[in-house]
């Protein structure tokens, strides 16, 4: 788990009678978590935190007890689902609750000059267990027994329904979040609230596989056609991308090699040809390329001015003559086509026929998409064509169905809208959006590898500072390793918060998703993001954070090691940092998010000079982060100018290879520009005005106010109560005189027709 485990002495309470936890039967075990929920009651704090920390010790798994990981694990499984039985998690959210309304705690960590582990303490173990129970509960497993499937399906509902406190959860960790952003509770411990909060919309919501088979239900239930591939096997079964050096970079790279200036050892072959997008290997080339060494000048040096990063893989020579005929069984079959099926929207066929019509007959038929006379046969094959592969999202349709409700709120009346667990986390989140929106990416900021300490930042190390500084080397390298992996794990937090978020209030209503995001916007999320890849990204995802044998349970189970300044600074065995690599793809998925289909939101990656801090991201070969990193120089390639383009074909042969192709997109070319003016302002003043309509139609509770039935009877009006403020018989008199008697009154016009 990327959650620090605390472990200290007393935890042997948790045996009953001088017996093993093992081995006492479930109903010994239920009595004695009977008796723990029961001195959790008590008043004496320090005697609270002594059965909070024995409840932890049994949802660790008694490691104590245990001689493997495996017993480690499947005891930690056991006792979490029979807490949760017991009700142990409803307690532990009273104790949370009356933690974070602790007015005395916050305020005395307010005046501290420095905050430490110490001041969080009980906090710390509240929401470790309560972690551990979300993350084991959400988790299926083959061997689940039957009441185990039943208690997951009850506490996800109990999570996403407003049960505790009148809020779904995730409410109560998102105001811990906005309390510590606005320095009223310095002393939270934000690395545990951001890993519970990701945890829980995780589970109440869905991950990404469960997206997907709700997007899918979705469509069949909006009568759409089915979508033309599952994107995420798709994405899975490509290749990150290795183009071949040009001719002109071989002859230059040849004249360095005979100036001395390189020494390179030569390959008579190619590791990844540029085209290989399926996972096959040419069977007329060798395997000698796989044990080549990376030469010390092509590593990031941090220059925009610097070659493809896609160009600069190998030397390429050319092959050998092939071997004697191989067995027809040897030879490669590649598949044909594209990775995606591409797609075409509706209003890019309208805007296909209005510029046909206008060129061939003179004049256009509005939105009709179906009447193709006076046109040549030719535009007639492009028609079929684009209708063949057009595509309806679920977001068009809510689109066209909110207009239709906007206008005719009388005949199509009341909508009826599902309570799903992603409608009621909107409800909920919906009157502080901004607030949570911006605590988020505060914390964002502070942990980003390229924010520079400031003292008027927030300190998000309060759950990782020691009370006591430490004093050799050797406490100081393993603090350096702790603070930056405290930060890795927030990034990687908030990164996949959003990121799921975003995603689930899009399918749920597109305008949900769309203030969301147009919050993000406002508050910086863009340049935010930029700003976190422009640093050595290689050196980001190849970081060595983590001490592997602190992990639990390996460090409970195994005689520890002596660490030592050189074990520390080796670090693990790992080639690559997944957790690093996991949050890099999701702020790469977050900014295409918010950019897709904005012009003004584009506009903003050209003008922050996001194409060369992109590039360098291409250097990481791992091809999911390539396709998002691809697309988002697809949306721009047309304003980066024709010399850019003509100097990073590798790159935009890239593009072509892995992107969805949008038929009629003039991305490679830039032909529509002058047509198309940047207005920042007007375009999200527009995307406002139908969020709020839409916010303000179904979430308002004078939702048809205008339309509410007038009382036109003199007798009734006349006879309501009218609550006046106390000074009125004072003044009544004088507004008599000033508003009726000295107004004269033209009776006659009553009589006139107007």
């Amino acid at each position: 788990y990327d959650i620090h485990v605390t472990i200290g002495n007393g935890f042997s309470a948790a045996r009953s009678n001088c017996r093993r936890w093992i081995e006492l039967t479930v109903e010994e075990q239920r009595a004695y978590v009977m008796r723990l929920l029961d001195a959790l009651e008590v008043t004496d704090r320090d005697k609270r935190l002594k059965v909070a920390r024995a409840i932890l010790y049994l949802a660790q798994g008694v490691f104590d007890e245990c001689d493997t990981e495996v017993d480690v694990l499947h005891w930690s499984r056991h006792n979490i689902f029979l807490l949760y039985d017991m009700g142990i998690f409803t307690a532990l959210l009273e104790l949370l609750s009356m933690e974070i309304d602790n007015s005395q705690a916050c305020s005395s960590a307010v005046r501290k000059p420095a905050i430490s582990l110490a001041d969080s303490t009980e906090l710390r173990v509240l929401l470790s267990i309560m972690y551990l129970m979300v993350e084991t509960i959400r988790v299926q497993t083959e061997d689940d027994r039957p009441e185990w499937i039943a208690a997951r399906e009850t506490f996800k509902n109990e999570l996403a329904s407003p049960l505790y406190n009148g809020e779904p959860f995730a409410l109560l960790l998102f105001t811990m979040v906005t309390k510590f952003c606005s320095m009223n509770a310095p002393h939270f411990p934000m690395k545990k609230v951001l890993l519970l909060l990701w945890k829980t919309i995780l589970f109440t919501l869905g991950g990404f596989e469960e997206l997907q088979e709700m997007k899918v239900r979705h469509r069949e239930r909006l009568n759409l056609p089915p979508l033309p591939e599952d994107s995420i096997k798709v994405v899975r079964a490509m290749r990150a991308a290795s183009p071949p050096a040009s001719a002109m970079e071989l002859i230059e790279q040849q004249q360095q090699q005979k100036r001395g200036r390189r020494s390179r050892r030569v390959l008579p072959l190619v590791k990844q040809d540029s085209l290989d997008t399926y996972n096959e290997r040419d069977p007329f080339k060798n395997d000698d390329a796989r044990d080549e060494e990376e030469d010390p000048e092509d590593t990031d040096s941090g220059i925009e001015g610097e070659v493809d990063p896609l160009d600069r893989d190998v030397i390429i020579q050319p092959p050998p003559p092939p071997p004697p005929l191989r067995p027809p069984t040897e030879r490669v079959n590649f598949p044909k086509g594209l990775p995606w099926a591409p797609k075409v929207r509706e209003k890019d066929i309208e805007h296909f026929l209005e510029t046909s019509r206008n060129k061939f007959i003179g004049f256009t038929l509005g939105n009709d998409t179906e009447t193709l006379v006076g046109l040549p046969r030719p535009i007639h094959e492009s028609v079929k064509t684009l209708k063949q592969h057009k595509y309806m999202s679920i977001a068009e349709v809510q689109i066209k169905r909110e207009e239709e409700l906007q206008q005719c709120p009388l005949t199509l009346g009341e909508e009826e809208v599902e309570d799903t667990a992603a409608e009621m986390l909107y409800l909920g989140m919906l009157p502080n959006l901004s607030q949570y929106v911006i605590a988020l990416l505060k914390l964002l900021l502070a942990a980003a590898p390229t924010s520079k300490a400031k003292t008027d930042s927030i300190n998000i190390l309060a759950d990782v500072l020691p009370e006591e500084m430490p004093i050799t080397v050797l406490q100081s390298m393993k603090l350096g390793i702790d603070v930056n992996r405290h930060k890795e794990i927030i990034v990687k937090a908030i990164s996949a918060l959003l990121l799921l978020l975003l995603k689930h209030f899009k399918l749920n209503h597109i305008y949900q998703f769309e203030i969301v995001s147009q919050h993000l916007v406002f508050a910086n999320c863009i340049p935010l993001i930029l700003k976190f890849f422009n640093q050595n990204i290689m050196s980001y995802i190849s970081a060595k954070n983590s001490i592997c044998v602190l992990d639990f349970p390996h460090c409970v189970v195994h005689e520890m090691p002596e660490l030592t300044a050189e074990s520390l600074e080796a670090g693990d065995s790992s080639q690559f940092c997944w957790r690093n690599l996991f949050s890099c793809i999701n702020l790469l998925r977050i900014l295409n998010k918010l950019t897709k289909w904005k012009h003004s939101r584009t506009m903003m990656l050209v003008v922050f000079k996001s194409a060369p801090i992109l590039k360098r991201a291409l250097k990481v070969k791992q091809a999911m982060m390539q396709l998002y990193v691809l697309k988002l120089l697809k949306i721009q390639t047309k304003y980066l100018g024709r010399q850019w383009r003509k100097s990073n074909m590798k790159t935009m042969s890239a593009i072509y290879q892995k992107v969805r192709h949008r038929l009629n997109d003039d991305w490679a070319y830039g032909n529509d520009i002058d047509a198309r003016p940047w207005d920042f302002q007007a375009e999200e003043c527009a995307l406002r005005e139908s969020i709020e309509k839409f916010n303000s139609r179904r979430y308002e509770r004078n939702r048809n106010g205008d339309f509410a039935p007038v009382d036109n009877c003199l007798q009734s009006v006349l006879g309501q109560r009218v609550e006046l403020p106390e000074d009125f018989h004072y003044s009544y008199e004088m507004w008599l005189e000033r508003e009726v008697f000295s107004q004269p009154i033209q009776w006659e016009g009553l009589l006139q027709n107007p």
